[in-house]
C-alpha cells in the first residue's frame, strides 16, 4: 500500500508537514497539564525532603507546622497509611525504582521524601512544610564509584533483569594482542539531569474507596494504572490514569517515582482530591538521572584500519537497591563490523536514588566512546573519518549474525557529506582559522534500535464523515495528535479537520507508552489494524448492497486504498467508505485493532478478507531480521583558545528511519535531539557533593542547558527509506536516534580544530584551556 507521494488521493497526508493540531489549544492555553488541572474540593500536597544521604530519621516535630491555617494532614512514616504492597514485593514492578520512601526512619538518598503537607491551599502547605524540624542521625553517606569506601560489583543482570551485563563474542582479547593497530581510550560522562520543561505533577482524586483516578504527568499511562493497582491491592479497572498533555519527558516521565503513590496515599487519608507538583529542586531528587559513568574501549585493527576486536569496560554508580545501568555496549557491539567483541560492567553502591533512562539511554554515551576512537582510528591511519567508517561498514547486525530490515546509512553519510561541503574540510588539526577562533569539522554515526511493542486502537467511522480514533497512547509534545491525524485521515480517506484523535487515558485501548521510539510505530500500525477492521465491515455492507458498484463482487476482490473501496481489476468501480456507510442507514461503525512489530507493509495484504492471513509467518521472518533507524551527524565548532570556550556554529543530520509520518514534526524532533546532545557534549553536569552525597546546583540558573544563543540553525533530511518488515507503515521512530553520536560529533570537530581529544563530558571551558596547555 502506497501512503506517501501518491498523486491524485482523496487525502494523502501522512509524510507531508501539516501543522501539529494541538497547536491552537497549547497557545491559547485551551490545553491543560497534570498540575494545571482541578477537581472540585481540589487541596495541595507539598513535600518535606531530607538533607542528608544516608541515616535515621531521629525525630519529627510538627506542631508549629500543625497550626497553620488550613492544613488538613501533615503525614510522615509514622502515620502515612501503608500500601497492599511495596515494590519490592511486586514480583513484576515495572518502574525503575524498587525503593518507597516514608515507610520507616531510614533514610537511603539526599532529597528523599520524609514528610507531605496537605493544605486548603499551596501556600499554607509550603509554609507548613518549611515550618516541620526533622532531626537526624547521619551516618557517612557514599557518593559514586569514585567514592574510596564504594565497591565495584559485578552484576549479572541489569536494566533490571533484562539484559546481560557479559557479552562475549569471538576471542576479543587474543585478536586485540595481535592486532597490528592499537587504541585505548577512556570516556568519561556527567551525571546528566532531564529537565523537562514541566515538572511531575499528580492530582489524586477518589470516588468512595474503591475507584481511583490520577491525573498525572506520565509518558506511560498504562505502566501507572498497573503499579498503582499493585500498590493498593485493586483491581486495573478501577484504577484509572489520565495524561492528556505532557511538557516533555525525555525519560524521567516514563517511570513510576515515589510522589505519585504517596500523593494518592494522602489523598485517601484527607478525603480530598490532592494535586502535587514537584519544585524544580525536587526534579533533581525526584525522577531519576543519567548516571556518572566511566567507559574504557580498546580497539584493535588492521593495518588498513579494519576492526578486529572492540573490548568495552563500564563503571557507573547506582543506587542501594537496584542494579539499573544504561546499556552502552550495545551500540558498540552492532554498529561496525567486527568479528570479535566483549563488554563488562561494574556497578558501585550509592546513597543515590536510582539512576533512569534518559533520552537514548545507552546509545549516547556508548556512540560518544566508539565514535571518538574510531576518529582516532583514522586519524592514526591518516584517513578520513567518513573512510575508516565505511571500511568497516556492517552489511549485517555482527551483534546477531541478522540482516538488517532496512539501512540506508551509506546515504546518510553520502547527503551529510554534500550538504555539509565535506570535501572542503582540512584534515591537518589545528590548521583552520576563522580570526582568532580555531574552527573545525567533525561527524558521527546516529543509529537507534526499533523496540518491539504492541498496542490496540479504535476507530469509529460516522456516516457524516466525520471520525474518532482512540488509543491509549501519550503525546509528549513532539506530535502524536498529529502524526496519528494523519494516519488516520489517510487510513479512512477524510481530511484532517475530520479526525479527532484521542489519546492519554487508561479507559482507551492499551497502547505503548512514549518512550525508547516505539509510539509512533505501535501505535500507527495499530490504527491502521482498526481502520482495517472497519473496512472490512464496510466491504461486506458494500457488496451485499444493490445500490453499491461493488454490488456482488467477492469481498477478497476488493481493494481498500485512501479510504476508496475498489476492484483490484477494476479500479475504476468502487466508491468511498462514507458513502457505503451513508446509504447504510447506520450512523457509525466500529473496528478495532492491534499494532505491533513484525507484520511489514510490503507482506501486508490489504484485501480487508485476507489482511490478517499469515501474520504468524510475518511476525518470524520479522524476527529474522535486525532493525535500527540509522544517520550522520556533521558538526562545525569554534573554539577560542585564551578562554577555551566551544561554540558550535554549523549542523547537519541526514538519517534513514522509514517512513516519516510528518516531515516538519520529524525535523523539529531530530533538532531536538542535535540541541540535547549539544547540551550533553558542552554544558549539562549535575555535581554531587563528596562529602554529603547531595546536589549541589540543583536548579536551572547552576545546571545549564543550551538557549538560543548557544545552538546555530540545524539543517535535517531524511533519505528516502521503505521497510518491508517492521510494521504496517514502515514507520521506524525517531525520538532518540537524534541525539545518538552527537557528543562524538562536536568532541571530533574540537579535535579536528586543536589536535586535542577531550574525553570528559561536558567538555567545558577549563577541561579545554588544560587540554591546549598540553603538547599535542
Amino acid at each position: 500500500m502506497e501512503i506517501q507521494d501518491k498523486e491524485n488521493a482523496p487525502t494523502n497526508v501522512v509524510g507531508k508537514p501539516l501543522d501539529r493540531v494541538d497547536g491552537p489549544a497549547k497557545v491559547t492555553g485551551a490545553a491543560r497539564y497534570s498540575a494545571e488541572i482541578s477537581v472540585p474540593g481540589t487541596v495541595h500536597g507539598v513535600l518535606k525532603t531530607s538533607t542528608i544521604a544516608k541515616g535515621r530519621i531521629a525525630s519529627i516535630d510538627t506542631s508549629k507546622a500543625s497550626q497553620e491555617p488550613g492544613i488538613l494532614g501533615i503525614f510522615t512514616h509514622q502515620n502515612l497509611p501503608k500500601p497492599a504492597k511495596t515494590p519490592k514485593q511486586i514480583e513484576k514492578w515495572r518502574a525503575a525504582q524498587s525503593y518507597l520512601p516514608m515507610q520507616d526512619d531510614q533514610i537511603q538518598y539526599a532529597g528523599q521524601p520524609v514528610a507531605l503537607v496537605v493544605a486548603e491551599t499551596l501556600e499554607a502547605a509550603t509554609q507548613a512544610a518549611a515550618l516541620i524540624k526533622v532531626t537526624y542521625q547521619a551516618d557517612a553517606p557514599i557518593d559514586s564509584y569514585l567514592d574510596p569506601k564504594a565497591e565495584l560489583f559485578d552484576p549479572q543482570k541489569i536494566q533490571q533483569g533484562k539484559a546481560d551485563g557479559h557479552v562475549v563474542r569471538g576471542n576479543p582479547q587474543q585478536a586485540y594482542d595481535g592486532a597490528a593497530i592499537k587504541h585505548e581510550a577512556t570516556y568519561v560522562h556527567a551525571i546528566n539531569h532531564h529537565n523537562p520543561m514541566e515538572p511531575a505533577a499528580t492530582l489524586a482524586v477518589w470516588e468512595g474507596a474503591d475507584k481511583l483516578t490520577v491525573y498525572e504527568s506520565s509518558q506511560n499511562v498504562t505502566m501507572h494504572q498497573g503499579n498503582l493497582a499493585e500498590l493498593l491491592g485493586m483491581p486495573r479497572e478501577q484504577v484509572r490514569v489520565v495524561t492528556k498533555y505532557i511538557g516533555g519527558g525525555f525519560g524521567c516521565k516514563g517511570s513510576f517515582w515515589p510522589h505519585t503513590i504517596l500523593t494518592v496515599l494522602a489523598a485517601r487519608a484527607v478525603n480530598r482530591p490532592v494535586k502535587l507538583a514537584l519544585t524544580r529542586q525536587q526534579m533533581f531528587t525526584g525522577v531519576g538521572h543519567r548516571e556518572d559513568q566511566e567507559q574504557t574501549l580498546r580497539m584493535g585493527a588492521t593495518a588498513e584500519g579494519k576492526l578486529v576486536s572492540l573490548v568495552h569496560t563500564k563503571k557507573a554508580t547506582t543506587s542501594p537497591w537496584d542494579n539499573y545501568t544504561e546499556s552502552n555496549g550495545k551500540v558498540i557491539d552492532m554498529l561496525y563490523a567486527c568479528p570479535n567483541y566483549s563488554t563488562v560492567y561494574e556497578l558501585a553502591r550509592a546513597n543515590v536514588m536510582t539512576s533512569v533512562w534518559m533520552r537514548a539511554p545507552g546509545e549516547a554515551p556508548g556512540s560518544f566512546a566508539l565514535e571518538s576512537s574510531m576518529d582516532d582510528l583514522a586519524n592514526q591511519l591518516g584517513i578520513d573519518p567518513i573512510e575508516i567508517r565505511l571500511r568497516n561498514y556492517a552489511e549485517h547486525d555482527h551483534s546477531n549474525g541478522k540482516p538488517w530490515s532496512s539501512k540506508s546509512l551509506k546515504q546518510c553519510y553520502k547527503r551529510g557529506a554534500e550538504l555539509f561541503g565535506w570535501d572542503k574540510r582540512n584534515p591537518q588539526p589545528g590548521q583552520n582559522r576563522r580570526g582568532r577562533m580555531l574552527v573545525g569539522h567533525g561527524m558521527a554515526t546516529a543509529t537507534y534500535p526499533v523496540h518491539s511493542s504492541q498496542g490496540t486502537a479504535r476507530v469509529r467511522l460516522f456516516a457524516d464523515g466525520h471520525a474518532v480514533v482512540e488509543a491509549g497512547a501519550t503525546d509528549l509534545g513532539t506530535g502524536t495528535y498529529t502524526v496519528m491525524t494523519q494516519v488516520s485521515a489517510d487510513a479512512l480517506g477524510l481530511p484532517p479537520d475530520k479526525i479527532r484523535f484521542e489519546l492519554g487515558d487508561t479507559r482507551l485501548p492499551t497502547a505503548p507508552g512514549s518512550g525508547g521510539s516505539v509510539a509512533a510505530g505501535t501505535v500507527a500500525s495499530s490504527i491502521m489494524a482498526a481502520a482495517q477492521d472497519v473496512w472490512e465491515k464496510v466491504v461486506k455492507m458494500a457488496v451485499a448492497d444493490k445500490k453499491s458498484p461493488l454490488y456482488k463482487a467477492r469481498p477478497a476482490d476488493v481493494k481498500v486504498e485512501l479510504g476508496r473501496m475498489f476492484l483490484v481489476k477494476n479500479p475504476q468501480k468502487g466508491e468511498t467508505l462514507v458513502a457505503a456507510l451513508g446509504r447504510s442507514g447506520q450512523p457509525d461503525i466500529e473496528g478495532s485493532g492491534t499494532g505491533k512489530y513484525g507484520a511489514g507493509y510490503e507482506t501486508q495484504k490489504f484485501s480487508p478478507i485476507e489482511a490478517n492471513e499469515n501474520s504468524d509467518d510475518k511476525e518470524k521472518k520479522a524476527s529474522g531480521h535486525s532493525m535500527h533507524s540509522f544517520g550522520a551527524h556533521f558538526c562545525e565548532v569554534e573554539v577560542d583558545p585564551d578562554l577555551g570556550t566551544i561554540r558550535v556554529t554549523r549542523w547537519v543530520g541526514v538519517h534513514g528511519a522509514g517512513t516519516i509520518l510528518n516531515r516538519k514534526t520529524a525535523s523539529s524532533q531530530m533538532s531536538g535531539g542535535a540541541i540535547y546532545g549539544i547540551g550533553s557534549a558542552l554544558m549539562e553536569e549535575t555535581f554531587r557533593d563528596p562529602n554529603y552525597a547531595r546536589y549541589t546546583n540543583s536548579d536551572l540558573a547552576s545546571y545549564h542547558v543550551p538557549v538560543n544563543a548557544d545552538i546555530p540553525d540545524i539543517q535535517i533530511e531524511f533519505v528516502p527509506e521503505k521497510d518491508p518488515y517492521i510494521n504496517l507503515l514502515g514507520v521506524k521512530g525517531i525520538g532518540e536516534l537524534g541525539m545518538v553520536g552527537v557528543a562524538a560529533a562536536v568532541a571530533n570537530a574540537v579535535f579536528n580544530a586543536t589536535g586535542r581529544r577531550m574525553r570528559s563530558l561536558p567538555m567545558t571551558p577549563d577541561k579545554m584551556l588544560e587540554a591546549l596547555r598540553l603538547p599535542a
